[in-house]
């Protein structure tokens, strides 16, 4: 059988890794640029196809069907040919959204859903919100409805991100502060690079459920395999798919006060979860060409905090690595969200009459290391996402870690994969 992707350019897609863990068929990239398509479809090369940017709406002269589903967002994104030879239609980013939002708690039949956007996503949820039975309000930069005048629906209960606004390499940005709209009880940001973007890192903080696009890319590739082998797909399978993926896209990540043993447990940590171990201060060292005292000496604080927040963006952003990071890192905002941007960010703790002070900068004695821990405290734990104890031995506290990574994936650890990298 003769599946693939079309579309133009395919240069980032992850379609082919994803249907490879759904089923056992051999999936293809076709690049088609818009002048090619008409010769493509014609020539009847495929069985299946997911077809992306920019096709969705160019294929639908040639379908012989098309799904009521595809037809209230008014694109296409998999057509499949039938026993008779017959092209038909459907739209699995609806079925995929529509999972995505059940999972994150998200009732949009209730109330009004704001979307933010109005390009092709914002179709498939706006469609998603109407057959829910809500109300979809489409917010952009222009028109009736745009981001100057957001407060005139703080009555909104739902939010969808349907732009690609903090997604990476820019992932400073949000589409909106959360706080304009106090009437929200769960948004649904369709971004999955990183898996947590500033605008749902501020859901978070704001106690509100949210759900990632990484669950709807997962899902509307379900649909799209059911739709190309007639079969459902095993939930095993699905299940093995979400935790790879999202384990390729993450970082194990190490906070704590300096002397709390992170490289050592990092060190360990990687070595059971068969990941690249990178030391973010020894990272800053090499790059500098001298020891953390010496920049320190030369540079001062904010020098080396300079080469610290470049280093540690660098790296945060990526996934598939264990993390560890200087017991300062956590003192900038946009330190700590970037290492939850891609990260589970552990909080490696010990008592502080047990930390070492030689060759510390910054904890010179333990009036300094007192000093320092009242000031961080509060920012280990708003970055944390987890807690661990390295009061036995390093390796008891990276086997607690351990156990803590499959739980967070939902994997029993026998039954874990490799990580590897994204």
């Amino acid at each position: 059988m003769r599946f693939g992707l079309i579309g133009d350019p395919l240069g980032h897609s992850r379609s082919r890794e994803l249907h490879a863990l759904l089923a056992d068929y051999e999936y293809r990239l076709w690049p088609v640029k818009p002048e090619a398509l008409d010769a493509f479809l014609r020539a009847g090369g495929f069985d299946g196809i997911n077809v992306t940017i920019p096709h969705k709406r160019a294929v639908m002269p040639y379908l012989d069907q098309i799904s009521p589903q595809a037809q209230a967002v008014g694109c296409v994104n998999t057509v499949v040919r039938r026993a008779d030879g017959k092209l038909f239609g459907d739209n699995t980013d609806l079925y995929g959204m529509e999972v995505a939002a059940r999972k994150a708690g998200l009732r949009l039949g209730e109330g009004k859903t704001l979307v933010l956007g109005s390009g092709g996503t914002s179709l498939t949820a706006c469609a998603l919100v109407r057959q829910a039975g809500g109300e979809a309000v489409v917010v952009s930069r222009q028109g009736e409805n745009h981001y100057g005048n957001l407060e005139r629906h703080a009555d909104a209960r739902w939010l969808i991100n349907a732009t690609p606004v903090g997604m990476y390499p820019q992932v400073e940005e949000s589409p909106v502060d959360l706080r304009r709209l106090p009437a929200l009880e769960g948004i649904l940001d369709v971004v999955y690079n990183p898996l947590r973007t500033r605008l749902t890192q501020q859901a978070q903080s704001l106690g509100l459920p949210c759900g990632d696009g990484l669950t709807m890319l997962v899902y509307q590739a379900v649909r799209a395999c059911e739709l190309f082998t007639g079969r459902p797909v095993p939930p095993q399978r699905i299940q093995r798919a979400q935790r790879l993926l999202r384990s390729q896209a993450m970082n194990v990540v190490l906070v704590g006060m300096p002397g709390v043993g992170k490289s050592t447990v990092g060190a360990l940590v990687g070595r059971r979860l068969g990941r690249e171990v990178v030391d973010l201060d020894a990272q800053i060292a090499a790059q500098a060409g001298m020891d953390i005292p010496q920049i320190f000496a030369r540079e001062g604080e904010a020098g080396f905090r300079a080469r610290e927040a470049e280093t540690l963006r660098r790296f945060a952003l990526e996934g598939g690595r264990v993390l560890v990071t200087g017991g300062g890192a956590v003192l900038e905002a946009q330190n700590r969200l970037n290492l939850r941007a891609n990260g589970w960010v552990v909080h490696l703790a010990r008592p502080l009459d047990a930390l070492p002070l030689e060759g510390r900068p910054l904890s010179r004695d333990r009036a300094a290391l007192k000093d320092m821990w009242r000031r961080r405290a509060p920012l280990y734990a708003a970055c944390a996402d987890a807690v661990y104890d390295n009061t036995k031995t390093p390796d008891a506290c990276a086997g607690a870690i351990e156990e803590g990574w499959y739980e967070v994936l939902g994997a029993q650890r026998a039954q874990s994969e490799p990580a590897g990298r994204a």
